[in-house]
């Protein structure tokens, strides 16, 4: 196929739209079913190059889930907890344990549901039938993937009355070195993006502390990578192999921070016992139940926890969750890591990042004040590391 018709382009007015290859080649890609659109097919691209450098880097299988051309999360497929599991909203799915793609999409799913909802969806490796029952009940858009099985296939084509958008791409699809767009009619051009992220590149550490593990240098390598196709600004938290909370889009580095450091408390206070032993009323379905937590933990809980409102979402009230235990459970949480898309400017994104719990951080250094940031994390006895490469993408 050389070339694909889509509906519209970002708006329905924006016609005519399609993909095709400039050189005049095949596309790199088969749908085996359902019609992406324009933005599919921005989130696909770009949630691919994520899952494969990742698992060319960490020598692990790998999936995110994509919302507007940015990762909600990323993860590798390692073995989930119980509380992670009952978080997560896969407690129950059978077989989870034995494929490490049903793994790694449940973390990329269940770290933040709220804006996971309606994600597109990009793994490393072949659908097996686990993974497609985590993605048969979800709200989804669709999926990119090198392979799928049979029984994964026949599963992903009851989604949607039989209109979910399922893509199959080369995996040895390599893109030529120089990429085009056009802005206003105006032609840009510039070399892809193809910096390494590894373990060498965590190589200048700058703060007092020096001890990096290598899981520890495995997360800081999964939020980096997922900073490399997150919308700039952008900021990273990560732990247990996946991004626990990424600050998109914002024109200021705290402003990132602060965003991202709030969804990864969320991901740790959802694994709080309070919020496991939540009893739900009966007829609540996940979306729902999503956004009845999110409440609960939120500074309004009297939305769905008043005495006027309770009974429409729990068969039990719940005890409160107090601003001051969520407080004093989040000062238990260490080890987590994050990274920067540009360099910190001020040492405030230091000391907002040690409120949730960060150890570890990766940014490009070249700040005037770099001092002042050394001085931050030596002061929380952080490992920092100066990587010199900004990750902006536009």
């Amino acid at each position: 196929m050389k070339e694909f018709s889509l509906k519209y382009g970002c708006n329905p007015n924006q016609k005519p739209a399609r993909i095709f290859m400039e050189d005049g080649g095949e596309l790199p890609v088969e749908i085996l079913n359902g019609r992406p659109g324009y933005i599919n097919f921005l989130d696909a691209f770009n949630s691919w190059q994520l899952v494969k450098e990742i698992k060319a880097n960490t020598g692990r299988g790998a999936a995110t889930s994509f919302k507007h051309v940015s990762p909600t999360s990323a993860a590798i497929g390692k073995p989930m907890s119980e509380a992670l599991k009952k978080s997560c909203f896969v407690d129950d799915i059978e077989g989870l344990e034995d494929s490490e793609m049903a793994l790694a999409y449940a973390r990329a799913r269940g770290t933040d549901r709220m804006s996971s909802f309606g994600d597109w969806i990009a793994l490393s490796d072949e659908c097996d039938a686990v993974t497609a029952r985590i993605i048969a009940r979800e709200v989804s858009d669709g999926i990119i993937a090198p392979a799928y099985t049979k029984e994964a296939l026949e599963i992903l084509k009851t989604k949607r009355k039989g209109a979910y958008n399922i893509v199959r791409i080369d995996p040895d699809y390599v893109p030529q070195e120089i990429e085009r767009k056009q802005v206003f009619g105006v032609t840009f051009e510039q070399g892809r993006n193809n910096f390494k992220i590894d373990r060498q590149l965590l190589s200048n550490i700058v703060t007092a502390n020096k001890n990096l593990p290598d899981d520890k240098a495995v997360d800081l390598i999964i939020s980096l990578i997922t900073l490399k196709y997150t919308q700039s600004n952008s900021v990273c938290f990560a732990a247990d192999g996946q991004a626990i909370g990424v600050g998109a889009g914002q024109q200021s580095r705290i402003h990132c921070t602060r965003l991202a450091a709030t969804k990864a408390d969320l991901w740790h206070l959802r694994q709080h016992e309070k919020v496991l032993s939540l009893k739900f009323a009966e007829g609540v379905g996940r979306p729902e139940k999503n956004n009845i937590i999110d409440l609960y933990l939120s500074d309004d809980p009297e939305l769905v926890t008043g005495e006027d409102v309770w009974r429409n979402n729990f068969a039990v009230r719940p005890e409160p969750f107090t601003r001051e235990e969520k407080k004093a459970y989040l000062k238990t949480i260490s080890g987590v890591s994050l990274g920067s898309d540009a360099f910190f400017p001020f040492s405030d994104n230091i000391d907002r990042a040690a409120l949730s719990g960060v150890s570890y951080v990766a940014e490009p250094g070249g700040s005037v004040r770099d001092d002042l940031v050394i001085e931050a994390a030596d002061k929380y006895d952080m490992v920092m590391c100066f990587t010199g490469m900004r990750l902006f993408h536009h």
